[in-house]
């Protein structure tokens, strides 16, 4: 009854403040924020490709008022492309500031640069979506960690919806999320059209999730058949997204007999210890992909009385495996453990590469489902080392 209230709690308080704090225009016409050129660059403008080697797409309104463009939390006035380089602190007139060094790009020359680089490679492109509660700064630091922590052999390319950065801002952020979803899924189309993409490897978290599962499954009806077949690894890490609505909707579309059959997979990474997903399900009313919460008390029933983890998950699909890191969590949410956790970076790691069984992989009584579990030789104190989380970390 005590955590029920906790939590209880917590939605209360999402949705009081969704009422009284809503976010508004501001102090400045957005008009105002991208007025400087730089807004808007020019064809043929120099970009450092080697001192911003990733990429970014946002749909954020910039704001270009001073010497560093910043992506703001508003929504932006069209989508805009552009390169990045790791965030970092820097020193600005005495205080240190987490900034992301950015440049933006038009939009031909940044689809030349992005076929430069999938060309100079594997013809493999990743692209990742993040979650709720992140700014630009907090996402391209994911990203560039990703980036690192697998050695992908192609270009990664973030892609930033206007998120608050606010821990009571779920509400806004779900209308963002849902605003941006045209946004996104023509982006994804034309990223899958384009002839040089031989493999688009999709990471999405979190919120992120409601973005990445129905964009596919556009671009599979919009695209040519030949098309959408490069878009074939999916990852969700901590998803949330309505557990059944998934089981429900996605065998019948990004899960297909026929897509399965030429490579597509979805790998879930879920953990009975997501604080987040916890809430989320609390203010759903309903379970969410990335938390195995027995929703049913008479399944959770029935497991415990053959022994088992009381551990509920989706329905067995072909072309879907569940890694739950319950036993491996990490944070003080547990919503992040694909950068956060060795055991888990590792198995992530592994799956980027297209690696679809790994025998650190505990089996589990359903055959779709695999468990993590602690390992000696990768101790919590060595976390931020084995998942390369600061530029500097050097994995063993």
């Amino acid at each position: 009854m005590k955590r029920h209230s906790i939590w209880m709690a917590i939605v209360a308080a999402l949705t009081l403040t969704g009422c009284i704090t809503p976010v508004d225009y501001g102090d400045v016409r957005h008009a105002d924020y991208v007025a400087d050129p730089r807004c808007t660059p020019r064809a043929g403008a120099v970009v450092d490709g080697a001192a911003m080697p990733l990429f970014f797409v946002t749909s954020r309104l910039p704001d270009c008022r001073t010497a560093d463009i910043a992506l703001l939390g508003h929504r932006g006035d069209r989508v805009r492309y552009g390169r990045f380089a790791a965030p970092r602190d820097e020193e600005v007139g005495g205080n240190t500031r987490f900034h992301t060094p950015l440049a933006l790009q038009e939009p031909g020359d940044w689809w030349r640069a992005l076929q430069a680089e999938t060309d100079r490679r594997q013809g493999r492109v990743l692209l990742y979506v993040h979650g709720y509660r992140e700014s630009f700064e907090t996402t391209t630091k994911d990203s560039a960690q990703i980036a690192r922590m697998t050695g992908f052999d192609g270009p990664v390319i973030a892609y930033s919806w206007p998120s608050q950065h606010r821990v009571l801002g779920y509400a806004v952020d779900e209308t963002n999320m849902y605003h941006d979803v045209r946004n996104f899924r023509e982006f994804l189309k034309a990223l899958a059209e384009q002839p040089w993409v031989r493999e688009v490897v999709i990471v999405s978290h979190s919120l992120g999730a409601r973005l990445v599962v129905p964009a596919i499954a556009y671009v599979d009806r919009a695209a040519p058949s030949a098309d959408s077949r490069n878009i074939s690894n999916i990852i969700l890490a901590s998803p949330d997204i309505d557990r059944e609505s998934f089981e429900r909707d996605v065998a019948d579309g990004v899960l297909t007999p026929a897509k399965v059959a030429r490579s597509r997979h979805i790998t879930v990474y879920a953990s009975l210890k997501d604080k987040a997903l916890a809430a989320s399900r609390a203010l759903h009313g309903y379970p969410r992909l990335g938390s195995p919460y027995c929703f049913d008390p008479f399944e959770a029933a029935d497991l415990k009385a053959k022994g088992l983890p009381e551990r509920c998950y989706p329905a067995a699909i072909p072309g879907l495996t569940v890694i739950d890191t319950t036993d491996v969590s990490r944070g003080s949410t547990g919503h992040s453990n694909f950068l956060r956790s060795a055991v888990v970076c590792r198995d992530f790691v592994e799956v980027v590469a297209g690696k679809r069984t790994r025998p650190e992989r505990a089996p589990t009584h359903l055959g779709h489902v695999f468990r993590l579990l602690p390992d000696p030789a990768a101790p919590k104190e060595r976390d931020d080392i084995l998942c390369n989380r600061t530029p500097d970390a050097a994995t063993p």
